[in-house]
């Protein structure tokens, strides 16, 4: 059985942490014919990258990496992409796509486009991670069974969008196209509160005078650790998460917070029906994450230390 055309023959990864070394990792496995080149700023970063053969290339600077590149895919930390983008004017083929990973869409989506006008630009999000980051932690098989949110910019041509569908469809991911305002939306939902609860929980239990931070490590029971999972992911990269998506997580989390407000009311009078009503729903939102196969019915969610397996891999699930 003849091996179908890669979408793109020449593929440029900026950014060599957990998720730009999967990219470079899972093209060598499932697209063999592509070319690809890396770059990270940090050069014990490319060190580290070329041991493990994150890229065919890593040149020392940006513009030898994407000088032959039919794909740029942008994989730093989501308030860095304006100032990569600034990089690559005039280093580019006319007809190179622009893509990123990102958690946001709307703000990357018009960083890049101001920097890089006329450059067609697919941005596209991999909702997929772990807690690790750097070069160390990418995986070939991270994208494997997990969603990538494709959001096109306005006006580009179909071919090149479907070229960016074909690349991660290739890798494994399944796909789905979404306007880059409502994928904001959705994921303040889904990914970005929850990692800012978990935050919050983690650091006020760490903060807690009557309770010893022993204690709270010794005792740790399932529902802290996993908090504790999504609170180990990349620092920086949630900061500028919550930063270039605060219009959506605020909007969220007033919400969120008047949800609490009702379970304190509820706790403080009594009110057990109130209370059972609202975790019945919340339980049925568990088996729906299982039905449609986004996680594991099993006590370790189906979670293992590569995220090989179907449920792996959400706490953390961005670029680094």
């Amino acid at each position: 059985m003849n091996e179908p055309e890669a979408p793109f023959a020449n593929v440029a990864i900026i950014g060599l942490g957990l998720i730009g070394g999967s990219v470079g990792l899972a093209v060598h496995e499932t697209m063999p014919k592509v070319r690809t080149y890396g770059w990270d700023a940090d050069a014990h970063v490319r060190e580290v990258a070329a041991e493990r053969n994150l890229a065919h290339a890593i040149p020392a600077n940006i513009d030898d990496a994407v000088a032959d590149a039919d794909l740029v895919v942008l994989c730093v930390p989501v308030r860095a992409m304006e100032s990569v983008a600034a990089q690559l004017k005039g280093k580019l083929k006319p007809t190179c796509v622009i893509s990123d990973v990102g958690s946001c869409k709307k703000s990357v989506a018009d960083a890049i486009a101001r920097q890089l006008p006329g450059q067609p630009i697919v941005p596209a999000h991999p909702v997929a991670g772990t807690e690790h980051s750097g070069p160390e932690a990418g995986f070939a098989s991270l994208f494997q069974n997990r969603w990538c949110i494709v959001t096109p910019a306005e006006g580009v041509d179909q071919a090149h969008v479907d070229k960016v569908i074909a690349f991660w469809r290739a890798m494994g991911a399944t796909v789905e196209t979404m306007a880059p305002d409502h994928h904001d939306r959705v994921l303040a939902v889904t990914s970005h509160v929850p990692h800012l609860i978990a935050y919050t929980i983690v650091g006020t239990a760490s903060d807690l005078e009557e309770v010893t931070r022993s204690e709270v490590i010794k005792y740790s029971a399932g529902g802290f650790r996993d908090f504790t999972r999504i609170a180990a992911s990349d620092p920086t990269m949630w900061r500028d998460v919550f930063l270039s998506n605060k219009d959506a997580v605020l909007e969220i989390l007033q919400r969120f917070s008047e949800d609490l407000t009702a379970l304190q009311r509820a706790i403080r009078w009594g009110d057990g029906d109130a209370l059972f009503d609202r975790f019945s729903k919340t339980r049925e939102v568990r088996r729906s994450i299982i039905e449609e196969g986004q996680d594991d019915a099993r006590p370790d969610f189906g979670r293992h230390d590569h995220g090989d397996a179907p449920g792996a891999g959400m706490p953390g699930d961005d670029s680094d």
